[in-house]
């Protein structure tokens, strides 16, 4: 895509304003929902009640809005007011606009307003508008109303903010985004401040647009490369490994059906996440830290995360000392995971070619004996050699993520790593902190003087309630950096008359337990002593 075409659009889309705050205003609240949704009517009608549409003319960002987020065809003149330095031919040229069927000019790609995670535009440092991006992109469905070509190029979906949102990226001084798609995960980074971005695809019409929208967004010095997985970065390491992979559960011998880079691997079941995560830590600086999102089987008498397990077990024996924190959001039975996927390649249930997928899938999933389909991500860490080895887990955590939960589960993982290498009496000798967002609370029973049941809970990183017995929610309301567990676990031995040296085994496993939720963590200014 030409550079200079590019740039004319760039100069254009901040003429026009074209931002989802905008958009917003634009539309009133309701109705820019219902579009981002698939829902236009109540758009167009917003638009028509504003005037917007009409003899007296638009402005350029209803007109962009029509085109490249309703839909619509418009005028040739429409388009060169809405787009005055690129104008319509260079629309054309550039890709973003075909002529339509009514003679008027029509979007032949996604180009959306987008806010995302990041610190401002390099090209306008002190914008208040510091996570707003024009990402281009193949239509989405609700544009294309079609089936998606095979080398289809997604757009910011669900599973890229989750990414973004799970991502820490604050430390890294060079970071790998895998399978960057459409190059959002690499502008995430390249705003946060990394200073090495590298961004890799398999497919090169994915590569292009990623170029394409680096220089939209005015970042110049992400490194793209094309290639399966690791090879485009053989003997190379990183701080941070960021991946969206293509991991969906596909199957496969059948020739005739559509194959989308964007999800399929061209691995047959979870192979593709299980790759990235035993090859991920040969490509991990030390400390350095991978995030990836997965899905993964559970075959009939099986656990899938336990399966997950063995992977990053797989790569600690490869790679030499990690830690693993693999998190299930969600699990779904094959049938239904097979139906969402047979339609977002734009089948419907109906269709002859809708039922030919879910046979597909349902044959693939009875060979395997698969039961269930885990869908969550997973977490590592490179660790220096020590004493403890490696450090893994894997959960359930359906509860609902903070607003930005990257920073803290970036924060409970590091806490939850020391906690698990330190030995019982290091853990004894060192003073922990209690998180503000931390709260308690007790049930009574009218006219009883002790709590029925005592829970910890939190809202954040991701929400979580722990139940509690006497003795670790007396220590935990005593962690304020003060006195080390083991003192703490001495007063409330005397005081409630136990045993000291079980207090202090239940409260070292309480406390370990407690950092992986991001309640507790080691104060570094006073620790072991």
């Amino acid at each position: 895509m030409d550079p200079e075409l590019i740039d004319s659009l760039r100069i254009d889309l901040a003429a026009a304003d074209y931002r989802p705050g905008s958009v917003e205003l634009l539309l009133g609240a309701a109705a820019d929902g219902a579009r981002q949704r698939g829902v236009f009517a109540p758009a167009r009608r917003a638009l028509a009640e504003r005037g917007e549409i009409g003899e007296r003319g638009e402005r350029p960002l209803a007109t962009l809005a029509r085109v490249f987020l309703l839909g619509e065809e418009v005028p040739g003149d429409a388009l060169d007011a809405a787009l005055p330095a690129l104008g319509r031919d260079g629309a054309v040229e550039l890709g973003i606009a075909a002529r339509g069927a009514g003679g008027g000019y029509r979007a032949e790609l996604s180009l959306n307003p987008a806010t995302l995670p990041g610190r401002g535009l390099p090209s306008d440092p002190t914008s208040e508008r510091a996570a707003d991006r024009w990402i281009l992109s193949d239509l989405d469905d609700h544009l294309r109303r079609g089936p998606a070509r095979p080398d289809h190029v997604m757009g910011v979906g669900g599973a890229t903010r989750s990414l973004l949102a799970q991502a820490d990226p604050r430390d890294a001084e060079s970071a790998l985004d895998l399978g960057t798609g459409c190059g959002v995960v690499a502008l995430f980074l390249a705003a946060a401040g990394v200073r090495r971005v590298v961004a890799t695809d398999i497919s090169e019409r994915a590569l292009r647009l990623a170029r394409a929208n680096a220089r939209l967004n005015g970042f110049d010095t992400i490194e793209f490369r094309h290639g399966s997985l690791f090879e485009p970065v053989a003997g190379e390491r990183f701080d941070l490994i960021l991946s969206n992979p293509p991991f969906v559960i596909t199957p496969r011998g059948a020739d005739d059906r559509p194959v989308y880079e964007y999800r399929d691997g061209g691995m047959t079941g979870d192979e593709l996440a299980a790759t990235v995560v035993r090859r991920a830590p040969e490509h991990l600086a030390e400390g350095g830290a991978l995030l990836c999102l997965a899905n993964w089987e559970t075959p009939w008498g099986g656990n899938g995360l336990e399966r997950v397990r063995r992977w990053i077990e797989d790569a600690a024996q490869a790679s030499g000392p990690l830690a693993g924190w693999a998190i299930e959001r969600d699990r779904v039975d094959p049938v239904r995971y097979a139906e969402t996927w047979a339609r977002d390649g734009g089948a419907r249930p109906g269709d002859a070619a809708f039922e030919r997928l879910m046979e597909d899938w349902g044959d693939d999933f009875a060979a395997r004996r698969v039961v269930a389909i885990g869908l969550g991500s997973v977490r590592m860490r490179r660790l220096a050699a020590a004493p403890g080895g490696s450090v893994i887990r894997v959960e359930q955590a359906p509860g609902s993520f903070a607003e930005h939960p990257g920073p803290g589960l970036g924060a409970a993982f590091d806490a939850a790593i020391a906690a698990e290498r330190m030995s019982d009496a290091e853990a004894l000798g060192t003073r922990w902190v209690l998180a503000d967002h931390v709260a308690e609370q007790r049930a009574h029973r009218p006219g009883e003087e002790a709590p029925r049941a005592i829970a910890l809970t939190a809202d954040r990183p991701v929400a979580r309630r722990v139940t509690a017995d006497p003795l670790l929610a007396a220590a935990v309301g005593a962690c304020d950096g003060d006195l080390t567990l083991g003192q703490i676990a001495d007063a409330l031995a005397t005081l409630l008359e136990v045993d000291v040296d079980a207090a202090s085994e239940a409260l070292v496993a309480g406390v370990r337990e407690l950092a992986w939720f991001g309640m507790l963590s080691p104060d570094a200014r006073r620790s072991v002593e």
